[in-house]
């Protein structure tokens, strides 16, 4: 097999802020594996808070070229892919698996989601995210996103007076009435305000809350959940396997990320371990385009929440196939992951 890695600016439409950052672009480095004809493409986004910077993604991704370049075929590969990939980062092993399995399904005639096992094609209402801004900012795009067909609208909270994330709930709500709210202050609340602000979010008709503390105390986590009056999820403090284990039944749910926990086998794994915990699964992502979202939608049927909303942010996408501007993502029924680059990137010698 023959491997090629290239490397895509991705801008964002508008600054997104998030209790402890502001972000306008990240890198996208594609991986391609391209076997008798027919070629797979995975992709990893550059990020500040998990390390991943664009050299650091292209030495990985090289180092895995490599290695695939000496396997017969996908499937072989697919098969070799360890379950422990503490060796690499997790961000790399989503990216090569889900090019491996966009050539694998290519090859077989099959869509991603078959080859894991869905015997129907995923959809989903996903999320859209409203990052810290003012109320009359939220309000005016809760207000047009309701207007496009969003049903689920997820607020950036964390900032320094907690009653600015009121306000804009408040004003979010009040813009998009039908809609069902999810609260992310990304670890911004302290243990002492977290129980107190998550009563005063439950009475204005907040859904769940995403990681309200800091990561790296998940014991204190599940204390919290364990007397919220409403769900929980654990993000940050739920990147591995092992946090998965560690917070099954003691959280309400845990937002997987196959840039966090290794892809979609990874992924696959995790919802396994907590099916029946009392604990459900998110989807979730990083800023990024169809090709990078797209491996999560065909496993959009195994989660009660869906936030796959990274290539909408985007002011331009350089590949399409998974819907989401009308609030719903969809895997494709085409085989692979079902996406296609855009008109430049077909011009610069894609392919498909």
């Amino acid at each position: 097999m023959k491997c090629t890695v290239r490397t895509t600016e991705l801008r964002l439409a508008e600054p997104l802020r998030i209790s402890r950052s502001t972000t306008t672009a990240r890198h996208a480095v594609r991986l391609t594996v391209e076997h008798q004809g027919l070629h797979g493409h995975g992709e990893a986004v550059t990020s500040v808070y998990y390390g991943l910077d664009t050299a650091s993604l292209h030495q990985w991704l090289h180092r895995c070229s490599r290695e695939l370049a000496r396997l017969p075929d996908p499937e072989t590969a697919l098969a070799a892919l360890p379950e422990d990939t503490t060796g690499e980062p997790p961000a790399v092993t989503a990216a090569v698996e889900s090019a491996l399995l966009d050539l694998a399904g290519k090859r077989a005639g099959k869509p991603v989601h078959r080859l894991l096992g869905a015997s129907t094609t995923p959809t989903a209402a996903t999320a859209r995210t409203i990052g810290i801004t003012t109320p009359a900012r939220a309000a005016a795009l809760a207000t047009r996103l309701a207007y496009r067909g969003f049903t689920v609208l997820k607020v950036k909270a964390g900032s320094p007076d907690p009653e600015d994330d009121i306000a804009r709930v408040r004003a979010v709500r009040a813009a998009a009435p039908g809609a069902r709210l999810l609260l992310d202050p990304n670890g911004g609340w302290s243990a002492s305000a977290a129980p107190r602000l998550l009563g005063r979010f439950a009475e204005l008709g907040v859904e769940a809350v995403e990681q309200p503390v800091a990561p790296g105390d998940p014991g204190g986590l599940a204390r919290l959940a364990a007397r919220s009056p409403l769900p929980v999820i654990a993000d940050e403090d739920a990147v591995s396997f092992e946090d998965a284990r560690r917070l099954a039944g003691r959280v309400h749910g845990i937002n997987v990320k196959l840039a966090k926990c290794g892809g979609p086998g990874a992924a696959l794994r995790i919802a396994g371990l907590i099916a029946g915990s009392g604990t459900d699964l998110m989807l979730g992502c990083l800023t990024a385009s169809s090709l990078g979202i797209a491996p999560a939608v065909h496993l959009a049927d195994r989660a009660r929440w869906t936030d796959l909303d990274g290539h909408l942010l985007l002011a331009h996408d350089p590949w399409t196939g998974i819907g989401g501007d009308d609030g719903t993502v969809r895997a494709s029924a085409r085989p692979g992951l079902g996406v296609h680059p855009s008109q430049e990137l077909a011009a610069a010698g894609v392919r498909p």
